[in-house]
C-alpha cells in the first residue's frame, strides 16, 4: 500500500512531490490502465478544487475515456472537438479558464467551470490527454500546466509500451 502526503504551500513543491509521487507508483509497472488509474487518483488527492481528474487514452485517432475519478464522463471525444480534442488535435496544452468561452466545449459534467487538458506524447506519437476539470473559474494556471507538464512527460513512457505492444502484438 501507498501512503503519499502531498502537500506544500507552494504549487512548485506540489507539483515537485506530486511528480515524484507518479514516478514511484508507476516506475517498473508495465500495465498502461494500472499507471493511469494510479496517477488519476494520485491527483485527485493532491491538487484542491477538483471534480474530475484522469485520461483519454488516443484509440484509432479517437480519444476514449480512460482511468479517472469523478463523475461519470463522456466516452468516446473526437480529435478537434471540445478543450480534450483541441488539445489532441494541436498537441499543445489547453488552459481553459471559462469553459462556457471555450467554443465548443463538450459538458460532460455542468459543474466544471474551467479546464486543463495536456497531452500525452511519446516520441512522437500521441498517447493520450491528461483532463483536470474544476466547478470553480480560472482554477488553473501556468504553474499547474507546467506541473502537468511535467508530469506527462515522466509517465509517457509508460503509458506507450503497453499501447505499442497491444497494437504489436
Amino acid at each position: 500500500m501507498f501512503d503519499f502526503r502531498i502537500a506544500a504551500e507552494d504549487k512548485a513543491e506540489l507539483y515537485r512531490q506530486l511528480c515524484d509521487a507518479a514516478d514511484a507508483l508507476t516506475a517498473g509497472e508495465p500495465d498502461a490502465i494500472a499507471n493511469m488509474a494510479n496517477v488519476a487518483s494520485l491527483l485527485w488527492e493532491a491538487l484542491p478544487d477538483l471534480n474530475w481528474a484522469g485520461f483519454y487514452r488516443n484509440i484509432d485517432g479517437e480519444l476514449v475515456l480512460g482511468p479517472f475519478q469523478g463523475r461519470a464522463a463522456c466516452i468516446r471525444i473526437p480529435f478537434g472537438k471540445g478543450v480534450c480534442g483541441t488539445a489532441a488535435a494541436t498537441l499543445e496544452p489547453q488552459l481553459v479558464e471559462d469553459v462556457d468561452a471555450f467554443p465548443g466545449h463538450i459538458a460532460c459534467d455542468s459543474a466544471s467551470a474551467s479546464e486543463l487538458v495536456v497531452p500525452i506524447v511519446h516520441e512522437d506519437r500521441l498517447i493520450g490527454v491528461l483532463d483536470l476539470d474544476s466547478p470553480r473559474r480560472a482554477r488553473f494556471d501556468t504553474e499547474d500546466k507546467d506541473g502537468c507538464l511535467k508530469l506527462a512527460r515522466i509517465i509517457a513512457p509508460r503509458l506507450a509500451e503497453v499501447a505499442k505492444a497491444s497494437v504489436d502484438g
